[in-house]
């Protein structure tokens, strides 16, 4: 029950529309983790040879619960998508071939973002109708969305 909750409180706040894909993945991380899903993002479990062995039957039954968490894992992400977006990913067949081609298509470590976020940052300055607060909050964000790529910056910067 309180999983559901989880999921209508993320789905009061925006979906994922792809451009707000760095902070969807983050949330989406917290809540699969808080679910014991995260594995389902980053592993994937191929069916076991029939067989009528003991161990045979133990591996049907692994995978058999894999595949049903996996399910509830592909749902998580779907429904936390916004309607626009199900259909185009609804046919993977796994929460991780899900999450491998949705970081593909809207994650943001191109070097065109990179240099998007660059120049962001040394073209910024204080906008006057801003409170001091509001513009390191600003600062502070490009900051960190640089560091998230992995850029570094000069000491000049």
């Amino acid at each position: 029950m309180a999983t559901k909750n989880i999921i209508a409180d993320l789905n009061r706040g925006e979906n994922l529309t792809g451009t707000n894909y760095d902070i969807w993945h983050k949330k989406m991380t917290f809540l699969l983790n808080e679910q014991e899903l995260y594995e389902h993002l980053t592993t994937i479990m191929t069916r076991p040879l029939e067989g009528n062995t003991v161990q045979s039957r133990r591996d049907l039954k692994v995978f058999e619960t894999w595949s049903k968490k996996d399910r509830c894992a592909r749902f998580t992400l779907l429904s936390c998508m916004h309607d626009d977006l199900i259909a185009a990913y609804e046919h993977c067949a796994t929460a991780k071939e899900m999450w491998d081609q949705l970081r593909f298509e809207f994650g943001r470590t191109s070097v065109t973002w990179i240099r998007s976020l660059v120049l962001k940052f040394e073209m910024y300055k204080k906008d006057p109708k801003n409170s001091m607060t509001e513009h390191l909050r600003i600062m502070s964000t490009m900051i960190r969305e640089l560091k998230n790529a992995e850029v570094a910056l000069s000491d000049e910067q």
